[in-house]
């Protein structure tokens, strides 16, 4: 249904937190000319976890306008709630969203069982398209491939998102599920040996900064052309590592409002970017080929 780089789009905040819509169009308009295949709106990566629900809706449904048809909106809405998964899924199906990103409940780690139900539940009561999202080192909590395997009959579960950048278990995903699931790799890392596998795309973070070579790069590694896609990746690779060097979203959004394209807010219990980071991260941009040398 959706291949390529897909973008795990950053939420633009004013200093103040408040959602800077002005910014969020910049970053849609952006992604567009860039040639990214897709959005993701409020995933874990544009700080679901911080916004109220009225805001997660808020900003899925704009961005939804401000994409106008352009470019397909997946809008995330996991929680670690079944109910409250079912309302923003439900919301984001009003809103006009192509598709869902439903990442695993976080903090009460439930068992395979419980996210099986949990997942089947939310499917069967809105149809809208829906993505599993595993990504264990921010949720405690860890889908297996048994679980994936149950739940892929499910006519509009259509892919996962798979962060835990294992590519044994990538390639266990493909090999059990693949005819029926579409497989994403949720770690930049990792993500071109899991396109070379036969994955769909890369649910990305660099992709953020570095639009027009994710695509590229995304093209080159699912037509199986490794000597293309090892030359774009290799000079992204210090983008994959260093926009990690504090927890996510926190390196990428510095480096977007060093581009000049988004204010520096973020949100508790987030913060800015240590500045014994800045030139790393600067340099890094550079190295990239996204941003001038100053």
């Amino acid at each position: 249904m959706f291949q390529g780089s897909i973008v795990a789009l950053v939420t633009p905040m004013q200093a103040d937190g408040a959602i800077d819509e002005d910014s969020l169009q910049r970053l849609v308009d952006f992604h567009v000319e860039n040639n990214s295949d897709a959005l993701v709106s409020v995933g874990t990566t544009g700080e679901s976890a911080t916004l109220d629900q009225d805001e997660h809706c808020h900003v899925m449904r704009r961005t939804v306008e401000m994409a106008a048809g352009r470019i397909p909106v997946i809008a995330g809405t996991g929680a670690n709630s079944t109910r409250e998964a079912i309302d923003l899924t439900r919301c984001a199906m009003e809103a006009g969203a192509d598709a869902c990103l439903l990442v695993t409940p976080y903090y009460n780690k439930p068992t395979q069982e419980g996210l099986y139900r949990h997942h089947r539940a939310i499917a069967e009561a809105v149809p809208i398209p829906q993505i599993l999202y595993n990504v264990p080192g921010r949720t405690a909590v860890d889908m297996l491939p048994d679980t994936v395997e149950r739940l892929a009959p499910i006519d509009n579960i259509v892919g996962i998102k798979e962060a835990t950048g294992d590519l044994a278990r990538a390639r266990e995903l493909l090999d059990r599920c693949g005819d029926r699931l579409a497989i994403y790799s949720g770690d930049d890392a990792t993500a071109m040996e899991l396109m070379l596998m036969g994955g769909s795309g890369n649910v990305s973070v660099t992709a953020n900064v570095a639009p027009a070579d994710m695509h590229a790069l995304c093209v080159a590694a699912q037509a199986g052309d490794r000597d293309t896609a090892v030359s774009i990746n290799s000079r992204l690779d210090i983008l994959h590592h260093i926009l990690f060097i504090e927890s996510n979203p926190i390196p990428v959004k510095w480096a977007l409002h060093e581009m000049g394209l988004i204010p520096d807010g973020i949100r508790l219990p987030l913060t800015q970017l240590d500045a014994s980071h800045h030139e790393a991260v600067r340099q890094a941009l550079v190295a990239a080929g996204v941003m001038a040398s100053a």
